[in-house]
């Protein structure tokens, strides 16, 4: 894993040029301090909505509001110097209409300074996804498992799984890369049709539960960092931070229960 060396941000025409080159890294991230360890190492961040079930303790993605999507998104940007920063529309902000999609789009990128948002939907959202693009906001699709259907979807479950389910998802994929997206998640569809997918449409696809032969992998930071009390079976997790969060602070609580915390010194300097 390559250290990026420039600070010069990617942007959504250089993702969507890594169509079938070297494989596109990126994480959601929603804080400045994570966002900037981040940076380091991926190609684009995504503030996604999923922000609302793993840091506002929601059940689903659909209470989140637009103004804490801007809040956190400019919180990313404060942190990321290189990588895309890509801000999930929430529910109700931009199925409406296409003119209600770019008035809500135009203010999440005035107000962050991100380089592109993130819409759910395939063949229903074409005329939106072409209407933004049109305009100059970037859009990157979502197709598969749409979090922000699941009262409709019936739960989080894999998509595609009978060849019967392939040719819908298909023209989802056919049709939100016509209409300009530059690049479209496959959430949670089955190996062989995401792998069909991304040999058979210009944009490059990213997979979260999808097929390792998508153009690039995206996971919820806090799933593979061990911080989730719930995740995904596909997820694997790169660390135990949630475990180390808990010894630390176990460790902090007796230490002060044992009065062997530490009298505050004179000053409040920081450590080198």
């Amino acid at each position: 894993m390559s250290v990026h060396a420039s600070t010069k941000r990617l942007t959504a025409t250089d993702i969507a040029a890594r169509k079938g080159g070297d494989p596109i890294v990126s994480l959601t991230a929603y804080h400045a301090h994570t966002a900037a360890i981040a940076d380091k190492y991926v190609d684009f961040l995504l503030v996604g909505d999923s922000l609302g079930m793993v840091m506002h303790g929601f059940e689903t993605t659909l209470p989140v509001p637009l103004d804490l999507m801007i809040m956190h998104g400019r919180a990313v940007m404060r942190g990321a110097k290189h990588a895309l920063v890509v801000v999930d529309m929430p529910f109700g902000s931009y199925e409406e209409s296409p003119a209600q999609a770019f008035h809500n789009a135009a203010k999440v990128i005035k107000d962050t300074q991100c380089g592109a948002i993130k819409l759910e939907g395939g063949r229903r959202m074409g005329e939106t996804i072409r209407f933004l693009t049109e305009r100059g906001i970037p859009v990157m699709a979502h197709i598969g498992l749409t979090p922000q259907s699941i009262n409709t979807l019936g739960g989080f479950r894999t998509q595609g799984r009978t060849h019967a389910e392939w040719a819908a998802i298909e023209e989802d994929a056919r049709v939100v890369a016509e209409a300009g997206a530059f690049s479209v998640v496959l959430e949670a569809l089955a190996e062989p049709l995401a792998a069909k997918i991304t040999k058979t449409i210009p944009i490059p696809t990213i997979g979260i539960g999808a097929s390792a032969a998508c153009d690039g992998q995206i996971l919820v930071m806090e799933d593979m960092l061990g911080l989730s009390p719930r995740v995904p079976k596909f997820v694997k997790e790169f660390g135990e931070v949630g475990k180390a969060i808990e010894r630390a602070i176990s460790s902090y609580a007796a230490d002060v229960r044992s009065r062997s915390f530490p009298e505050p010194a004179n000053t409040y300097d920081v450590k080198d």
